[in-house]
């Protein structure tokens, strides 16, 4: 390597929310080093494993350049064939629209993994992939992760993205309840360079509380931890809330109502009823609402631990309550909008939301945003009757290892006539489909973040330029959707005009372009995610384009958050009704439920780590070296009333499933907790990651529970699954 022949090149890490700027060194088509972007106006340098890991993503040999097709059963006996691009585009739109033809469009459902926000062109594209097909059965990762925080920003500001985002650059006072963004680097909070900011706060004065059922790698570096039982954070927020209402307190804006409402209802819920539910002392509950009332500014911000209970939807109200009520929302230092270059919810570009305006077959389970909840996908494949699940396209997606009961799920996959993954690995899930449609890498696309600019703690904008130029056989995952979206259409235009053309969907295409229907689908999907980009931002009041960002390594600075209340609500009134019926109905159940755990069971949550990316980076060396992360984590106590010690291997046990895995002692964990990764698990038959299959563990998936979902929203439960564990005989 000469210093001639290497360039300096600036990009966006696309694997986790915190979209961190990379200052990359390349070699023409060689990576030569990865480091964080110091002038990035929201990184500020900051890097994690992760995006250094990003140079052996692109060159990983398991990871598939152009379609295959599957030959054989699913299992360690099958094989995947090379298939040409344009015969699989007709192969998978035919067996798509065949399907629907015979037994309607909701036989055939689409699977959204969590990879399609870190992708633009997913996001133009492929989301209108999902709406050509035109099915009611429609999931994705969020009904197991966020969708509680979606539905109460959609009940109280109106829109399911309007969501409400800590200012942690001034905040006097930050509370996180089930959230590690020491490991994370922030989630429904784009916070990069969680450590700088965080010791920025100390700095300054500031204070950091943490409240988990694990002394998480936030919770060590915290002012105050309190660890809470499983399940039981509504019960601990809604005390806080009439802490606060009940000592005059409150402070909200006057464009909230309900509070004398609120103030009835949550009358019963006393520190003392929430001490006993979660384990933290009343005065410790009640000492934590009246410091974040007292404070200059403080911002409480509940996450995916807080979610994913039976009552997530609750905590997630109370969280909001707690800020509104105290006059934290809308303030510098609290909670607040963002004011992003390209405003998805102000133009219109994402949905609202609506709640329960389709049921799912099997449960009658309501749709939230045009999702069905994911905890019902394998009964909607395995019960016959009308609307009976026969298809699956899955994008960038791994339900098998990160939703309920995942092995259940995966002997349903099986029984499906037809499954297509656009992935570029053959995994958990993707080993079931009958073709694999590989899109590009992370460092082969264009990339910007219309999510995660609006989850930000800061207003910036940034344009990443692929690193390198796609091969000449490669496809990005925009040009898959196209190409499929278009077939479907033209078959069914076809059809529909009684052409009785016929063979393959290419031929089709061709025949039927001048149709009105093809016409108005070729100019939908005709412009690239660039130009929509560029066109949005140049209409943004911004004056910014794509060819200015690209100018601006780590792009712009757009400044601090800023108020931007009642003007920024959706709702008919630009008012907030606190007392919103959804969650006022919900209470009465939950001041009446029981224990979830019997006394020799132990409550399992979930974690993660730096290193992890849900289930899909174990295949890179560079991130699975050192410590293990794979093992049950379980406190002193409950290991010795085992006979357990460190590194033995037990089963654990829950209503779904049984396990086993090594357990690690510590007493990072609360008495009566334990803990599991999900995204392990990898060595099944068929998969084919060659390094991730040589990883021990399992997935915390294979036990949860599909039967477990929220009360509200159907949010998947995945916090505090009752399991027992033992020591295994002759061990």
């Amino acid at each position: 390597m000469t210093e001639a022949t290497t360039q300096t090149r600036y990009i966006t890490c696309v694997l986790c929310e915190a979209s961190c700027g990379l200052e990359v060194t390349v070699d023409g088509e060689e990576v030569r080093g990865i480091r964080g972007h110091d002038a990035d106006p929201l990184s500020r340098g900051h890097i994690c494993p992760k995006a250094i890991a990003l140079q052996d993503l692109h060159t990983d040999p398991d990871r598939l350049r152009t379609p295959v097709r599957r030959v054989g059963a699913p299992g360690a006996d099958a094989t995947w064939e090379p298939i040409a691009w344009e015969e699989a585009f007709d192969l998978v739109a035919e067996r798509i629209v065949a399907i629907q033809a015979e037994h309607g469009n909701d036989a055939v459902a689409a699977y959204l993994g969590n990879p399609n926000v870190h992708s633009v062109g997913a996001l133009t594209h492929g989301v209108n992939l999902v709406r050509t097909i035109k099915s009611r059965n429609t999931f994705s990762a969020t009904s197991v992760d966020q969708l509680p925080h979606q539905l109460m920003a959609w009940a109280l500001y109106g829109h399911q993205f309007l969501l409400p985002i800590p200012d942690i650059d001034r905040t006097d006072l930050l509370v996180l309840f089930g959230t590690n963004p020491m490991a994370s680097n922030g989630s429904i909070m784009t916070v990069p360079d969680f450590p700088g900011r965080r010791r920025d706060l100390q700095a300054r004065g500031g204070r950091l509380v943490v409240v988990d059922p694990r002394r998480t790698e936030t919770a060590k570096v915290a002012d105050d931890y309190l660890p809470i039982r499983p399940g039981s954070d509504a019960y601990v927020l809604l005390a806080m809330v009439r802490t606060i209402l009940a000592e005059d307190l409150a402070r909200p804006a006057d464009y909230v109502d309900g509070i004398d409402a609120v103030r009835e209802v949550v009358g019963p819920f006393t520190a003392e009823r929430a001490a006993e539910a979660s384990g933290i002392p009343a005065d410790r509950i009640t000492d934590l609402a009246r410091a974040i009332a007292a404070a200059p500014s403080a911002a409480l911000h509940a996450r995916m631990g807080a979610s994913t209970q039976a009552y997530g939807s609750v905590a997630q109200w109370a969280a909001q309550a707690i800020n509104i009520l105290t006059g934290n929302l809308d303030r510098p230092g609290g909670t607040m909008f963002t004011s992003p270059a390209i405003d998805m919810v102000g133009k219109k570009l994402i949905g609202g939301g609506h709640l329960g305006s389709w049921s799912t077959r099997v449960r009658g389970l309501p749709e939230f945003g045009s999702e069905l909840p994911v905890s019902v996908l394998a009964e909607e494949i395995t019960t016959p009757g009308d609307g009976q699940i026969r298809g699956l396209v899955c994008i960038a997606g791994n339900p098998v290892s990160s939703t309920p009961a995942g092995s259940a799920l995966g002997d349903a996959l099986a029984g499906l006539e037809f499954m297509v993954a656009i992935d570029f690995y053959v995994t958990e899930s993707t080993r079931y489909a009958d073709v694999i449609l590989p899109p590009t890498g992370p460092l082969e696309r264009d990339h910007y973040d219309l999510i995660f600019h609006t989850l930000a703690v800061r207003n910036t904008a940034r344009w990443s330029p692929a690193l390198f130029e796609k091969p000449e056989e490669a496809r990005h995952d925009w040009e898959i959707a196209r190409e499929l979206a278009l077939r479907i259409i033209a078959l069914r235009a076809a059809a529909e005009a009684g052409s009785g053309i016929k063979g393959a969907a290419t031929r089709v295409l061709q025949t039927v372009k001048d149709l009105p229907h093809v016409v108005e689908a070729q100019a939908r999907f005709r412009t690239t995610p660039k130009q929509q980009v560029d066109l949005l931002l140049r209409t943004s009041g911004h004056r910014l384009s794509v060819g200015k960002l690209a100018a601006t390594p780590g792009g712009v600075d757009l400044g601090p958050l800023e108020p931007r209340l009642p003007d920024r609500l959706a709702t008919r009134d630009q008012r907030i009704n606190l007392a919103t019926p959804l969650v006022l109905d919900a209470l009465p159940a939950l001041l009446a439920a029981e224990p979830v755990a019997r006394a020799d069971e132990l409550l399992l949550i979930g974690r993660r780590s730096q290193r992890d990316n849900n289930s899909w980076l174990h295949n890179l060396p560079r991130l699975t070296r050192g410590k293990a992360r794979h093992q049950l984590l379980i406190h002193p106590d409950d290991a010795v009333c085992r006979g357990l010690t460190d590194g033995d291997r037990v089963t654990v046990a829950s209503r779904v499933a049984q396990v086993e895995v090594e357990c690690a002692v510590t007493d990072d964990m609360m008495p009566g907790v334990v803990s599991l990764p999900h995204g392990y698990g990898h060595d099944r038959p068929g998969v084919r990651l060659s390094e991730a299959t040589q990883l021990p563990g399992v997935s915390i998936n294979d036990l949860t529970d599909p039967e477990r979902i929220e009360s509200i929203g159907a949010n998947a439960v995945l916090n505090g699954i009752p399991v027992l564990v033992s020591s295994i005989p002759g061990e």
